[in-house]
């Protein structure tokens, strides 16, 4: 497992995101079990108190259930992992086109330009 973090921004913050982009991507299914938090301090290279943060912040989101002695689970509610992904995909593509207006572009012209690319895809 290979993880980049970035010292502008706090780490446990980054692993939560990291996780989450797992558990979008179906690394992590619903009630599959997450390795230790040793195991993952490990793996990323910090301190297991910063690992111990983010997994209580993907508890407090819901994502993650603590079962005491038998270690911390998915999600088994498939609602809660699709709201996520629906809000993740929405702040991307508000970025986006934030970028897009940056650069000029209303949304249509965007749509005609992501039109023309997937155009370009299929030949």
């Amino acid at each position: 497992m290979k993880w980049k973090l970035d010292t502008d921004r706090p780490i446990y913050l980054q692993i939560v995101e990291h996780i989450e982009k797992d558990i979008m991507k179906g690394k992590y299914p619903p009630h599959s079990q997450l390795p230790s938090v040793r195991a993952l301090a490990l793996a990323i290279g910090v301190n297991p108190n910063t690992v111990q943060r983010a997994m209580a912040e993907l508890e407090r989101k819901g994502l993650v259930v603590s079962q005491r002695t038998n270690g911390r689970f998915i999600t088994d509610d498939q609602e809660r992992i699709q709201q996520m992904k629906r809000e993740y995909a929405q702040a991307e593509i508000q970025t986006f086109l934030s970028h897009m207006a940056d650069l000029g572009l209303d949304t249509q012209a965007v749509i005609e330009a992501i039109q023309k690319v997937e155009g370009e895809k299929d030949e």
